[in-house]
């Protein structure tokens, strides 16, 4: 992407009435690392999550825990979820709320546009429905139930009864539909990513599409439809505008041009929904679809997709409170390969912890910046003549650098920190080779210990720069530590598709005390 182009980035909103578990977070530290990274690329970077507070299921919570479904929502939406995005290092530039103002507003809008343009008409539906899911189950999500359940019919994802619901709703004619979006599937072949995904989707549309219900008239917590305050618009559907709502559609048709289409990141198991009848609706009412949207895997704990009704979930804070904040946005994005599935264990995490952070990154910025204070009284040497081996390091620097860059416009943050790593390795294995400890016994080869340090600290400064969206925290501290911040700036200032270029680091400067990077921790029973 061409820097200060539009890069407009989300999350899907998050239901609020499940506490926040690692998949949010996996999803929520995966948008914001791309968005991270483009803006230290010059786009003109755009980041939005938010939560989706309608529908049946918080109704009966709220209920059930004796408050309005306003004050529940509040609760949750303070207590739980912006805690989340803390405690991640999260930087969302906004964060939406579908019982904002600025958003049922622009609903309203919305339909209306499309009841004008006769893409919605009034019918008679019948379907099993589940609750926790807030969706009527198409057959395949239906399997018969055991144990207390024997004789019902059960949601496969929530394992709960389904229940059969009557009612005259509001209906989108979807089905008019799919031959525009196969079509935009041919065109465009980015637009659903990875590969698997929009196989799923394009075998989907192909086997047919049925009209849409977009109304509920059994209850009232939701946006009331514009022309029939009896019904409020269904919960999923309100959900999907909030992308365009959070923008400026229907209030600010500047800043709507301006941002308008993301890019969407999902879990593949609301796939359908932003793929299929989201870019269906756009159409109906004239509007530009999304850039693409990605499928990133289910996180896996015994086997089984992380699920609070199955007590897989892991708390977020559960995993920071021990290791830090970077250590989970580092082990989730490069462990996993994005848009696969993935197994976490406490194991795991500890290992590469310990191997990849500790050992590998966090002593390299450790030993490096206490040889300059040692050697050098603290000054960043000036480099002498560079050697085949010194020009080698630059080579890895500027092939990881661009290696990255490309990943990440392929949303693939796994493979950007595998290259981007392989400058970790390249800088542990030269000091290794060049041994200035030995170098430094000898002041006739005094020239060469400062073009070694000097080599050291530079690819240091370009790991901070190039590390800085996934590990904020730790990149921060080692960019103050190589005294880069009096020098050269900020470090989220710092342009990141210039990372891999040499010679940054001016010598002469100063560096700091640098505390350990990822300190040894103990692995919870």
């Amino acid at each position: 992407m061409t820097s200060a182009g539009s890069f407009y980035i989300t999350t899907p909103i998050y239901y609020p009435s499940d506490l926040p578990h690692i998949g949010h977070g996996y999803t929520s530290v995966a948008v914001d690392t791309l968005a991270r990274w483009h803006r230290q690329a010059g786009d003109d970077t755009w980041m939005l999550t938010g939560t989706d507070e309608h529908g049946q299921k918080m109704l009966r919570a709220a209920a059930a825990n004796g408050v309005t479904p306003q004050q529940w929502v509040d609760k949750l939406v303070t207590e739980s979820w912006f805690p989340l995005l803390k405690s991640l290092d999260v930087a969302n530039d906004d964060f939406i709320r579908t019982t904002q103002p600025r958003h049922e507003e622009s609903v309203q809008v919305f339909f209306q546009t499309l009841y004008d343009r006769g893409y919605i008409y009034a019918g008679e539906y019948e379907a099993l429905y589940c609750v926790g899911c807030e969706e009527f189950k198409p057959e395949s999500e239906i399997v018969d139930g055991t144990g207390p359940f024997e004789g019902l019919k059960v949601c496969v994802i929530h394992s709960k009864p389904l229940e059969l619901l009557q009612e005259k709703n509001y209906f989108f004619k979807l089905s008019e539909f799919g031959d525009r979006l196969l079509e935009l599937y041919k065109a465009e072949p980015d637009f659903v990513r990875p590969d698997s995904a929009r196989n799923e989707v394009v075998s989907f549309v192909r086997q047919g599409l049925k009209d849409l219900s977009i109304s509920r008239s059994t209850f009232d917590w939701g946006i009331k439809v514009p022309w029939d305050a009896s019904h409020v618009i269904y919960v999923w559907v309100d959900a999907l505008l909030n992308y365009i709502t959070a923008v400026g559609y229907g209030a600010d048709e500047a800043n709507f041009a301006r941002r308008w289409p993301a890019y969407h990141v999902v879990g593949k198991d609301i796939l359908r929904f932003h793929a299929v009848i989201w870019p269906a609706l756009l159409m109906a009412a004239g509007l530009e679809v999304p850039r693409g949207v990605f499928a990133h895997g289910w996180l896996l704990v015994g086997g089984e997709k992380m699920s609070k009704s199955k007590l897989t979930g892991i708390a977020p804070t559960e995993i920071t409170d021990v290791f830090g904040s970077d250590a989970y946005r580092y082990y989730f994005l490069s462990a996993i390969p994005f848009g696969h599935d993935g197994s976490f264990s406490w194991e795991d995490l500890s290992a590469r912890y310990q191997a990849e952070l500790a050992n590998g990154f966090g002593n390299l910025a450790s030993r490096t910046t206490a040889m300059v204070d040692r050697y050098f009284e603290g000054i960043v040497p000036a480099p002498g003549t560079y050697s085949d081996r010194d020009l080698a390091v630059q080579q890895t620097v500027a092939d990881a650098a661009a290696a990255a860059d490309a990943a990440m416009e392929r949303f693939r943050m796994d493979e950007a920190i595998a290259a981007i790593w392989t400058i970790v390795d390249e800088l542990n294995a030269y000091i290794t080779d060049n041994e200035p400890w030995q170098l430094a016994k000898d002041d006739a080869r005094r020239e060469r210990l400062g073009t070694v340090l000097y080599t050291a600290s530079e690819g240091l400064r370009a790991l901070a720069v190039l590390l800085s969206p996934v590990m904020p925290v730790a990149t921060e501290k080692l960019w103050i530590g190589l005294g880069a911040a009096e020098t050269l700036g900020r470090l989220q200032d710092q342009p990141i598709r210039a990372a891999g270029a040499w010679g940054i680091l001016r010598p002469g400067t100063s560096v700091n005390a640098l505390a350990p990077l990822f300190p040894r921790v103990e692995q919870p029973a």
